[in-house]
């Protein structure tokens, strides 16, 4: 063998392996963004794809169609697209969808996981609709059904006819193929796992729950490793992991529950260990409006977008740095580090009779007046 021969077959083997080490190394989702010129955040959805179409629309990023209309915009899906409603299927293939488009057009659609899809991927369906299920049927329903109950139920149990209706009605037809969908290797559950739970954009994070004092020394990249890692662990082997704590960041409700002065020195902590001027977070539903807290560095946006929640409609939108409400399709300032009156009085100005915030705001006057 030549000495040209032999280089020959050493440098094809060096990139055979080299080709080897890049397939094996694992992918990240890339989760922090600089030089966004429009951000959009929506909050929670579950499963009303009429709510998250109108919201979309009012903010200019899709058209009649459902097309992408959006450029460069960044639009923020803060997570909980599931459960409740009847439709989070058709809105993740939207967002299937929307991600391509935005892509193509210098933008960007980056959907987050909420607690509730961590529930669906580990098989707590307790509020799954069953119009959801519906959603999900083969014409060979039935006969998945029963041989799921025959590969389940004991011997006993199978000439048991009041364990059968019952076994059947909390696993109706459509349960499997929604737990093949949800599956690691489902479209649904290959997709859902990819996700984030924290993303970065300019000066901004967004994520479900919030950043407790527990999680407050982790970075963005570590977060997000550790929860797709444990959603590829069997559920009994996560106890007490990230994606079940009520500490974690899918869970976390103490940056929009407990009291200003009493979490604004970790609100201050987090901003700076993130380098970032507001923390944006959904996951506790506000009385249908974009609500700042501690001076607009927390931003809540879960507005009871869908119907189950009382149809909130609005949404978070940046241009560069400064934060605006998109509320029943008018762009009002949102206040930062200022008072909030002539803000709320807008918003409440925009609303149908009866509504949450119109109650909202009146016991709020009448607290006052006390």
């Amino acid at each position: 063998m030549t000495d040209e021969l032999r280089f020959n077959r050493i440098a094809r083997l060096a990139v055979l392996i080299f080709a080897l080490l890049l397939v094996c190394l694992p992918t990240f989702s890339q989760d922090a963004y600089d030089g966004v010129e429009r951000t959009v955040a929506v909050g929670d959805i579950h499963g009303d794809l009429d709510a998250f179409v109108g919201i979309l629309r009012s903010a200019n990023v899709i058209d009649k169609d459902n097309a992408w209309i959006g450029g460069t915009t960044h639009l923020v899906q803060t997570g909980d697209l599931l459960d409740r409603g009847a439709e989070s299927r058709k809105i993740m293939d939207l967002l299937m969808s929307l991600e391509e488009q935005a892509g193509k057009a210098g933008g960007g659609v980056h959907v987050l996981l909420g607690n509730h899809e961590v529930m669906n991927l580990q098989g707590d369906l307790r509020y799954v609709s069953a119009g959801e299920f519906d959603s999900y049927k083969s014409p060979d329903a039935a006969e998945l059904q029963r041989k799921a109950f025959e590969s389940q139920a004991t011997a006993n149990q199978k000439k048991d006819s009041d364990y059968r209706r019952t076994w059947e009605k909390q696993h109706p037809q459509g349960w499997v193929e929604h737990r093949i969908a949800f599956s690691q290797a489902g479209a649904y559950g290959k997709w859902l796992r990819q996700k984030n739970a924290v993303v970065r954009i300019n000066g901004v994070l967004f994520l479900h729950g919030g950043i407790s004092p527990k999680y407050a020394s982790a970075d963005i990249r570590e977060i997000n490793e550790r929860v797709r890692a444990e959603l590829l662990k069997d559920p009994a082997e996560v106890r007490g992991g990230i994606i079940v704590d009520p500490e974690g960041p899918l869970w976390y409700r103490g940056m929009s529950q407990a009291s200003e002065p009493e979490l604004a020195a970790h609100v201050n902590g987090v901003l700076a260990a993130f380098g970032v001027q507001h923390v944006v977070i959904a996951h506790t539903p506000t009385p249908g409006i974009v609500l700042p807290r501690f001076g607009g560095k927390v931003i809540m946006i879960d507005v009871g977008l869908s119907d189950a929640f009382g149809g909130g409609q609005a949404c978070l939108e940046f241009e560069a740095a400064k934060p605006f409400a998109i509320h029943r399709g008018k762009t009002l300032e949102l206040p930062v580090d200022t008072d909030m009156t002539v803000y709320l009085k807008a918003a409440e100005d925009l609303e149908p009779p009866d509504s949450l915030l119109r109650r909202y705001m009146d016991r709020l006057l009448k607290s006052t007046r006390q």
